[in-house]
């Protein structure tokens, strides 16, 4: 599991971004690859999954 917050996420459009710790990635989070609800700021644990345009963040729950 990566760690990482919460930069953006948009509930009505169901899409965002999560930057990691520890790294200046970033990425793209689909609402079907929620377990919790999150909103910018939240601290969030994360796996990666190859996506359509690269590798995307899955299994995102709050810490």
């Amino acid at each position: 599991m990566k760690e990482g917050i919460v930069k953006f996420f948009n509930e009505t459009k169901g899409f965002g971004f999560i930057k990691e710790n520890g790294t200046n990635d970033e990425y793209f989070v689909h609402v079907s690859g929620l377990v919790d609800k999150i909103k910018e700021n939240d601290e969030v644990t994360f796996d990666l999954q190859e996506g359509k345009k690269g590798l995307m963040a899955v299994n995102v729950k709050r810490k």
